[in-house]
């Protein structure tokens, strides 16, 4: 999508109220690629980890909850979550991240402008060099997001997500150095 037709996408530090978009973000259609959705309990753990690490401030991430901007008469809307954090990958200290979409708002850009968004935010950290994203090959959209945000195809990498769970992803990484 060009940057003139792309949506404006505020994001806000993941906080106590964002249980149930966590929930929502639950759903089988959306966690596909990453082994299934959760228990309740896997929730509860993920959802003190995004509030944990959204209130660090020593540069090892931060989680955020999507915000569609207005267009028109249109109200905001909570259109899904985004975070980077801090990981060790092929010997260097980078960042990660990772999205997810409520299926209402996919399709129209808004992946794309929360990547570009969360990248200035782990830009402005200054701590990694690099933010690496790892969607699965078998996922089109999340590599799409990937390519239009400016990140770098480095090739395809075998994980386990969650643990026990093998995946085949692709390794995109996008230079912080770079603006």
């Amino acid at each position: 999508m060009d940057d003139d037709r792309a949506p404006a996408v505020r994001l806000e530090p993941w906080s106590e109220g964002d249980a149930e978009l966590l929930r929502a973000l639950n759903a089988p259609e959306l966690t596909t690629h990453l082994g299934g959705p959760e228990s309740e309990e896997a929730l509860a753990r993920r959802h003190r980890r995004y509030v944990d690490l959204s209130a660090d401030r020593t540069g090892a991430g931060r989680m955020f909850r999507i915000v569609l901007l207005p267009t028109g008469p249109a109200a905001e809307a909570t259109a899904g979550s985004i975070g980077f954090w801090a990981r060790e990958w092929a010997g260097e200290q980078v960042y990660e991240t990772g999205w997810a979409v409520l299926p209402a708002f996919q399709r129209r850009g808004v992946a794309t402008a929360a990547a570009r968004a969360v990248a200035q935010r782990a830009r402005a950290e200054g701590t990694r060099r690099q933010l690496h994203a790892f969607p699965s090959v078998d996922h089109p959209a999340s590599n799409a997001v990937c390519r239009a945000a400016g990140f770098e195809l480095l090739g395809p990498q075998d994980f386990e997500y969650p643990p026990g769970h093998p995946i085949r992803c692709n390794d995109w990484r996008l230079d912080l150095g770079k603006p």
